[in-house]
């Protein structure tokens, strides 16, 4: 599931650090990459509702989500909508750079003057070989601003907590705190597995190896579980 800005090409390079086992499939909002035609979104609960009507007909086989940042939101959504319709569950839900849903933070970045956003996406490690070039913002910035839109206006619902386990990472020098991703755990009945990596907002492509690794050994144990679990 992508963050701000993201797309279905955002998490390539991580392919090569996941166990053979696993097959990533990127998902892709309207509005960027293979779908740059079609209109931008600007609220997550839109979002999730396209995203499931992309992979409802293709949940056969264990599966698991990962969303960094917008897309833990997303992935945590979705999920919600598998369940609602008594699809198979996800094995697991892996969040990271973003708080558990419940967490309220009053801001309207997408409303940002230009030079006060770019600021801001300076300051969460946007590459600045994109802020820099007026071509690509020209490209992106609409992007940016109705993904912070979705973001920034969504309004968490309080459900049940579901089954499915949760893993969340954060940054060291990230805004997400430890105890605002410990609410993550708010979500489900598992015990919730918190782990940090050096770095700030987008530190996950400073650890992929560490990130290939942990989704591997969390999804192998989680398929011996099940498959032990299915035995007779």
């Amino acid at each position: 599931m992508p963050f701000a800005g993201g797309n279905a090409y955002s998490y390539r390079d991580l392919d090569a650090h996941v166990a053979d086992v696993i097959e990533l499939a990127p998902v892709e909002p309207p509005g960027r990459g293979r779908r740059f035609s079609e209109t931008l979104l600007t609220s997550l609960q839109a979002m999730a509702d396209d995203l499931f009507a992309q992979i409802r007909e293709e949940l056969e086989g264990p599966y698991a989500f990962y969303g960094h940042s917008m897309g833990g939101r997303l992935g945590y959504l979705v999920t919600r909508r598998i369940l609602t319709a008594g699809l198979p569950a996800p094995l697991h839900l892996f969040v990271s750079g973003c708080a558990g849903p419940g967490v309220a933070r009053n801001r309207r970045r997408y409303t940002l003057p230009i030079g006060d956003f770019v600021s801001m996406l300076k300051r969460m490690g946007c590459p600045p070989d994109v802020l820099e070039n007026d071509e690509l913002m020209e490209v992106f910035e609409p992007v940016l601003r109705a993904d912070f839109k979705a973001n920034d206006t969504y309004t968490y619902e309080r459900q049940p907590p579901f089954e499915v386990p949760i893993t969340a990472i954060i940054g060291t020098q990230e805004e997400t705190t430890p105890e605002e991703a410990l609410e993550w755990q708010r979500e489900t009945k598992q015990e919730l597995t918190l782990t940090h990596f050096p770095g700030g907002h987008f530190f996950i492509f400073d650890h992929l190896p560490e990130l290939g690794h942990l989704l591997s050994r969390t999804l192998s144990t989680a398929l011996s579980d099940a498959c032990r679990g299915s035995s007779p």
